[in-house]
């Protein structure tokens, strides 16, 4: 399980601080928690090595989070599930043994024709979570699966494989979603998407949120259930963030979403902490603290997502940007603007444009990640060139004044780096470039303009805009400062407050972005419609009413 070695960043000494600060001040239910952050190798002796849990001993279901697959592979699933019988319980209803999972993988649902079945094994030190790669599959094909422990059966999931590298694959249809402040609302746009014919999910940041969850889900307002105290304070430890995703993830909502498709994951702020930059976080705290709950928080977010074994982090480190095929038709860079960024200009927030955002030192991506998608798109031969990521890329003026405020937070705050990336699109010839964008609880399509000050400049692609599964709570079609922002940003061809998803289907002549939006999300039961449809042609970019 131990990732081949990174170079880290951070100072051996800070490294060491922070499992000195962890040891003295972080232990809580378990001794080791703190320090196995920054561990990633299971070890030699110790728990790993206790005796195996009989199945036997396990009375209640252990499957109460479901299953789910991602980063689909030409020859290859991912397949996910964690065991707890008890998952607002700190050890998750498990003693701290190992257990023995089976897994299955077949051609249909009702697993009649069987392609892969094996063993893996839940160990305490991941959480009892399972990451099952099953390699050796053919390509572009839909596949069932499913987990057993004992007499438990997991439920059934569904997931596919990618199209062979050099396939001339017609078509493509994925959905983008973000931001699921489970306290703001249900998930009802998830159990939607669970409905819709989409081949991948990807989800753009802000699946966790760090903030306590009150005993009533605060604006869920239970009346049949309450919640246990665990949940209402901010996560800190690595206990905390596991717990946190036990609350997210036991949503039926979504669920029902990850056991229908497969999803491609990257993070944003709140998976930490709101707003953190590289090592500096929001608040004023000695920085071996914040790294030590950055370790804990990349921890929890690799064992509780359907992600590789290059996605294993190391300590205060994970390589999360990466890149993903569907056969000639689209190339996908995974970015993380999150972990390698410079800190926010003048403060952070809403702030009038400065020198300091034209900084050709400041980054959003860090330089390696920089050099890898563009050498990437250098190196690309596919239709489509997406690259799903967190912050809004276009330029968004927030007011009508002649020098208006800007989101020192997003790429307008990193002016230069955007710059660099928009010439490496134009070096490398990417004649159909999509941005898709989390992040701002709203839904948005931006042509992506050569001069954002220029509207007649060229247009070298587009950026759709996924709103919230629930931040924000309800939301409203036409925000209060729809026509500011209208006004202010011509090259904003769509702007709507609701929460829901995005689709885009991506052919060899178009793309197609349909935004679907719930009315509510404070009570469940809401309807699915669809607000507006867009859609951009080959070698010609630019958004257009569907």
């Amino acid at each position: 399980m131990t990732p081949a070695a990174r170079p880290s960043p951070h100072a051996p000494e800070l490294r060491a601080a922070a499992r000195h600060i962890g040891r003295r001040r972080f232990l809580t239910v378990t001794g080791a928690a703190a320090a196995l952050a920054f561990a990633v190798n299971l070890p030699a002796a110790g728990t790993a090595a206790a005796a195996e849990l009989d199945p036997a001993r396990i009375t209640d279901d252990p499957f109460t989070l479901g299953v789910a697959s991602g980063d689909p592979l030409p020859g290859s699933v991912l397949l996910w599930t964690r065991l707890a019988p008890a998952p607002y319980q700190p050890d998750g209803g498990l003693p701290a043994e190992r257990v023995a999972v089976h897994w299955e993988l077949a051609h249909d649902e009702n697993f009649r024709r069987t392609v892969r079945r094996g063993t893996a094994t839940a160990h305490p030190e991941f959480d009892h979570t399972v990451h099952v790669e099953v390699p050796h599959l053919d390509p572009d094909r839909v596949f069932h699966y499913r987990f057993r422990v004992g007499d438990w059966v997991s439920p059934t999931g569904r997931t596919r494989t990618a199209p062979a590298p050099h396939a001339r694959t017609s078509a493509l249809t994925l959905a983008a979603v973000s931001c699921q402040a489970y306290a703001d609302g249900y998930y009802t746009a998830y159990g939607h998407l669970a409905q819709e014919d989409v081949d991948v999910v990807f989800h753009l940041g802000d699946y966790l949120y760090e903030y306590a969850v009150n005993p009533v889900g605060n604006h869920r307002n239970y009346t049949d259930r309450t919640l246990p105290d665990v949940f209402n304070r901010e996560t800190v430890t690595l206990e905390d963030y596991r717990l946190r995703y036990a609350l997210f993830k036991s949503d039926p909502d979504l669920m029902a979403a990850h056991a229908a498709h497969p999803f491609v994951v990257t993070w944003d702020d709140h998976e930490t902490e709101n707003n953190y930059a590289g090592d500096l976080p929001e608040n004023d705290v000695p920085p071996e603290e914040f790294l030590l709950r950055r370790a804990s928080a990349y921890r929890a977010y690799w064992e509780n997502q359907p992600l590789r074994r290059p996605q294993l982090p190391d300590g205060p480190d994970m390589r999360l940007h990466r890149r993903l095929h569907w056969g000639e038709l689209a190339q996908f860079d995974v970015l993380d603007t999150r972990q390698y960024r410079s800190d926010q200009a003048y403060g952070d927030g809403a702030q009038l444009p400065g020198p300091d955002i034209d900084d050709p030192a400041r980054t959003m991506t860090g330089d390696t990640q920089e050099r890898w998608l563009l050498d990437g798109w250098r190196a690309s031969r596919a239709l489509w060139n997406v690259v799903p990521q967190q912050v809004t890329f276009s330029q968004r003026k927030l007011d009508l004044n002649p020098v208006a405020k800007l989101s020192m937070d997003a790429w307008d705050g990193y002016r230069a780096s955007r710059r660099r990336v928009l010439d490496g699109a134009k070096a490398a010839g990417v004649d159909n470039l999509m941005v898709l964008t989390g992040d701002v609880h709203v839904g948005y399509a931006f042509d992506i303009k050569d001069d954002f000050d220029d509207p007649a400049s060229r247009t070298l692609g587009t950026e759709i805009v996924a709103t919230s599964i629930a931040s924000g709570r309800d939301g409203s079609d036409r925000p209060a400062n729809w026509n500011t922002y209208m006004t202010a940003n011509p090259h904003l061809r769509f702007y709507n407050g609701r929460r829901g998803y995005v689709t885009v289907t991506l052919g060899r002549d178009l793309a197609r972005a349909d935004f679907r939006t719930v009315p509510y999300v404070t009570t469940p039961g809401a309807p699915l419609t669809t607000a507006a449809s867009f859609v951009t042609e080959t070698g010609d970019q630019g958004l257009k009413p569907a």
